[in-house]
C-alpha cells in the first residue's frame, strides 16, 4: 500500500510527464508524384525494415527511391488502380500486392520476385485472381470475415444496383507452357484465385452505394457490413455461405471507410463518417429504432472546415493507449469539381477526450493531402506510428517526431 501511495504521489507531482503535447510534430518525406491514390506498408525485401508500396512503385526504407512494381494507365485525372493491399498470396514468405480498379472488373495480384530480383529492379509478375464482372468500384477492402486468418476481398460500388459480393481465396489447376531448351512442354500447376460468395439469397443486387464499413451496428455481437444505402446483418453461421439480411435504413453518401464505435459510452455503437465529396466530418449517434423498426441516429457535426474527407482511420499517434482519428482532404477528387475541391489539401488528426469532444490538430496544410487509403506503421523504428498517404499531390510519409 505504501508503494502504491508513493507511486500516486509521483504521478500527481508530474501530471503531464507521460503525456504528449499536441499538436504532434511530423516530418514530411515526398516519395513520388502521380495520380495514384493507394498505398500500403510491408518489408518487401526482407531486410527487417518496413517499405512502402504505392501504385506503380515500391520504395525501399532508407534511400526511398522509386522502384517498379506494375504498370497501368492514367485516364481523365485518375489511374487504373484504386488501392494497394499487401498479402502473401502464394505463401512463399515474400509479401505480394493485390489490387483492383475503379472501372476495371479484374482483380490481380503482383508477385514479389524476391530480394535478388528486387535489387535488380525487376517488375513484379501480374497474375489474374478473378474477373468479377463488376465495374464502378469506389474502393475495395481486404477483410477477414470468417476469422480463419485469410482475408477476403470486397468492393464498394457507387452504383447502388451492383450486388455485394465477398470474394474468398481459393485455388485451381491449369496448364502452363514450360520451355526446356528448344522444346516447349506443358505442366499442371495450382494457382490462387478468388471465389465468388454472394451474401444474399438469389444474388439480388441490393445494398451498395458510396461508403463502406465493418462493425456491429445492431449490437448483437456479430460484425455487420455498412454501405451508403443501409446495412447487411451478419448471419449467426458461416458469413461466406449463409445469407445476410439487408436493411435499407438510410440513404447516405459516406467515406470509404466509415468507422463503427461506441463514442458516447452508452453501450450502443455509433457511426463516424466523412463527407467524401463535400464538407464535413460527422458522428451518427445510435438512437434506437423508429416505428418501422429501422435504426435511428442523431447526427452531430464534428468539423466542417474542409471537404473531401474520403478516408478516415483510428490510430494511437501519441502512444497513450487512446486512438486518435486521422483524416484529410482528398486531393482533386472529381478533378476539383467537388465543393472546396480547389482549396489547399490538408492532413489532420483529432484527439478525443473522455467526454467525447473532438479537438483538431493540423499535421500539414498546403502541400499534403490524402487519397483513398491512409496507412500507419512504425516505419523508422523509433517506437511511434508514422503515417503514409498517397494522393494526387504525391505519395508521402509523415514521420512522427514523438520519439
Amino acid at each position: 500500500m505504501l508503494r502504491l501511495l508513493l507511486f500516486l504521489a509521483v504521478l500527481s507531482f508530474f501530471p503531464f510527464a507521460a503525456r504528449a503535447e499536441h499538436p504532434l510534430k511530423f516530418e514530411v518525406k515526398l516519395l513520388a508524384v502521380d495520380a495514384n491514390e493507394g498505398c500500403d506498408v510491408a518489408d518487401f525485401d526482407g531486410d527487417g525494415k518496413l517499405d512502402v508500396c504505392a501504385g506503380r512503385f515500391w520504395f525501399r526504407n532508407g534511400d526511398w527511391v522509386a522502384r517498379p512494381v506494375r504498370a497501368f494507365d492514367d485516364v481523365n485525372g485518375y489511374v487504373h488502380s484504386n488501392g494497394d493491399f499487401v498479402y502473401d498470396v502464394n505463401q512463399d514468405g515474400h509479401p505480394d500486392i493485390v489490387a483492383g480498379g475503379f472501372f476495371q472488373t479484374t482483380v490481380h495480384w503482383y508477385e514479389n520476385p524476391g530480394p535478388d530480383a528486387l535489387n535488380n529492379g525487376f517488375m513484379w509478375k501480374e497474375h489474374l485472381l478473378v474477373d468479377t464482372g463488376l465495374s464502378q468500384n469506389e474502393a475495395s477492402f481486404m477483410h477477414d470475415f470468417n476469422g480463419d486468418g485469410v482475408p477476403e476481398w470486397i468492393s464498394n460500388s457507387w452504383n447502388k444496383k451492383n450486388p455485394l459480393v465477398i470474394w474468398s481465396f481459393d485455388s485451381k489447376t491449369e496448364e502452363v507452357a514450360v520451355k526446356q531448351g528448344n522444346k516447349t512442354t506443358t505442366k499442371t500447376v495450382t494457382v490462387p484465385v478468388l471465389k465468388r460468395n454472394l451474401i444474399h439469397e438469389g444474388g439480388e443486387a441490393q445494398g451498395q452505394g458510396h461508403g463502406f464499413g465493418f462493425g456491429d451496428i445492431n449490437n448483437d455481437g456479430r460484425e455487420d457490413i455498412l454501405t451508403g444505402t443501409g446495412w447487411h446483418e451478419r448471419p449467426e453461421g458461416d458469413p461466406l455461405t449463409e445469407s445476410w439480411v439487408y436493411h435499407a435504413d438510410w440513404d447516405a453518401h459516406w467515406s470509404d471507410p466509415v468507422l463503427v464505435r461506441d463514442m458516447n459510452k452508452d453501450g450502443k455503437n455509433d457511426i463516424i463518417w466523412g463527407n467524401p465529396h463535400d464538407f464535413g466530418l460527422f458522428i451518427w449517434y445510435a438512437d434506437g429504432e423508429d416505428a418501422d423498426g429501422k435504426l435511428k441516429f442523431r447526427e452531430e457535426v464534428v468539423d466542417k472546415d474542409f471537404s473531401q474527407l474520403h478516408c478516415i482511420l483510428f490510430a494511437d499517434l501519441d502512444g497513450d493507449g487512446v486512438e486518435e482519428l486521422i483524416t484529410g482532404k482528398r486531393v482533386r477528387a472529381h478533378n476539383g469539381r467537388d465543393p472546396g475541391g480547389t482549396q489547399d489539401p490538408i492532413v489532420c488528426y483529432y484527439t478525443i477526450d473522455e467526454a467525447g469532444k473532438f479537438t483538431k490538430h493540423i499535421i500539414e496544410s498546403g502541400s499534403v493531402g490524402i487519397g483513398l487509403q491512409i496507412r500507419t506503421a512504425d516505419i523508422d523504428g523509433d517506437g511511434d506510428l508514422d503515417i503514409v498517404v498517397a494522393g494526387k499531390d504525391g505519395t508521402q510519409i509523415l514521420f512522427n517526431q514523438l520519439k
